[in-house]
């Protein structure tokens, strides 16, 4: 009898293993949850909500940005909406058509929503160079990501295919996490 308890509960255990991360996943991909830049200093500063509606094989997703976290800067002839800080920390929406659509295994679409383009607050006009990309993960129940640098500029056209995220990995770079002011994100 002993043998065939511990035999079940060997068992369970295991098939818990496979269980958790995809109950983590459809957790962390349903309801509205809150967007979160983290300041290297630990500080959170709520930039949004996501509300997601679950499709048969995959996530719709619904961004509203709180634009009354940022204020309106005019650089290199286009009104940005910035965060103040350390630096100025510019959303950058992405300019072309999208789904907005995503699975646990791939979030890039919402990458994607989440640009951004940093500046010290005392140089000349907008930098898209200093682009940054959140490059997200489901950890635990919760979307979170580090910060890349990418170019901006490559932008400027439309990419050749549409109903691909454009930033793919080789066009990320690390980035120096120290010297940024908001490294990273998290979504709950």
């Amino acid at each position: 009898m002993f043998t065939i308890i511990k035999i079940f509960v060997t068992s369970v255990l295991i098939l818990a293993m496979f269980i958790s991360p995809t109950s983590y996943s459809a957790s962390a991909l349903s309801g509205t949850k809150t967007i979160n830049l983290i300041a290297k200093d630990g500080q959170r500063i709520a930039i949004g909500t996501l509300e997601f509606l679950p499709l048969v094989d995959k996530v719709k997703y619904q961004l509203d940005m709180d634009h009354t976290r940022f204020k309106d800067y005019f650089l290199s002839m286009k009104e940005m909406k910035c965060l103040e800080g350390p630096e100025l920390w510019c959303h950058i929406r992405y300019p072309y058509p999208q789904p907005r659509t995503i699975t646990p295994v791939d979030l890039r679409w919402l990458e994607h929503d989440l640009l951004f383009m940093f500046k010290k607050s005392n140089e000349f006009g907008a930098n898209f160079w200093n682009g940054v990309y959140y490059s997200l993960t489901i950890r635990d129940g919760v979307i979170v990501g580090e910060a890349q640098a990418i170019d901006l500029n490559l932008l400027a056209a439309p990419p050749e295919d549409l109903n691909t995220p454009f930033y793919s990995e080789d066009l990320r770079d690390e980035i120096e996490r120290v010297q940024r002011w908001l490294p990273d994100i998290e979504i709950r």
